[in-house]
């Protein structure tokens, strides 16, 4: 057992900087993709919305965890479809009406989705409290919902423009986008997938991967509200302001870029 417990850890602690890295490459919205969909057509909109899903790093998380055990194309198809269905809604609805939050905290949200995930899949909701979590399929639904709030939070710091049906067109590009970019994001998956589950490792370490994901998901949650609160109320970290003042100068103009 002390010698099972160390490999988790030691796997983990390989995870951990591949972790910090992908998630140091946050999926914002530059300015240099502000200026382009100045004069943008749909078809930027789309490859916007496809690199802006691959390098989502919680948006792929909360895939990879969903599609970890299962192994049939039905199931697969099934719970993918209701996700992508969530967030397609608030995603287009949302952006249309102008609906938004502090994306930080939406992210944040976002994160606890991938905890989510990933604790159910080691069956911690059943085995420390002895609760059965409501389904899957509505949960998936649910934090689909939530996804596209948080992509919808993103695609509102675009110039879309104030006639109707050229910002409906323009968000339906990005979507398209996206779908297009969770599909290709998916494939990869599944052959990683396919290809470790024929591996003896993989009963061994599929607890550890999944504890990575719960990690992965703390390790968000944190980063994007320690954004939250610098953009809130930044002097009140007790830190020192000149290793900080540039954060602060970086994020108090992203905010004023989205109003």
């Amino acid at each position: 057992m002390k010698r099972l417990r160390f490999n988790y850890c030691f796997y983990l602690s390989l995870l951990a900087p591949i972790f910090v890295s992908l998630i140091s490459y946050a999926h914002g919205i530059s300015e240099a993709d502000k200026k382009a969909m100045l004069d943008g057509g749909y078809l930027q909109y789309i490859w916007l919305g496809g690199t802006h899903m691959l390098t989502g790093y919680d948006h792929l998380l909360f895939i990879f965890g969903v599609i970890f055990f299962l192994t049939t194309f039905k199931d697969i198809v099934k719970f993918i479809s209701i996700f992508t269905f969530g967030h397609c809604i608030t995603l287009i609805f949302a952006t249309f009406f102008k609906i938004t939050a502090n994306y930080y905290l939406i992210d944040a949200v976002i994160a606890v989705s991938v905890m989510y995930k990933g604790f159910e899949n080691i069956d911690g909701f059943k085995k420390n409290f002895g609760w059965e979590p409501p389904t899957l399929l509505r949960m998936v639904f649910v934090f689909g919902l939530i996804h596209g709030f948080g992509l919808s939070t993103r695609l509102q710091q675009l110039p879309l423009g104030d006639d109707k049906t050229s910002m409906l067109f323009r968000i339906l590009s990005f979507n398209i986008g996206v779908e297009v970019g969770q599909i290709v994001a998916l494939s990869i998956m599944l052959i990683f997938l396919s290809g470790w589950r024929k591996a003896e490792a993989f009963a061994k370490f599929a607890y550890a991967a999944n504890v990575a994901l719960i990690a992965g998901g703390i390790f968000l949650f944190f980063m994007q509200f320690h954004g939250y609160w610098h953009t809130s109320n930044p002097d009140s970290f007790p830190l020192n302001k000149d290793d900080h003042s540039h954060v602060h100068q970086d994020m108090e103009q992203e905010q004023s870029n989205t109003h």
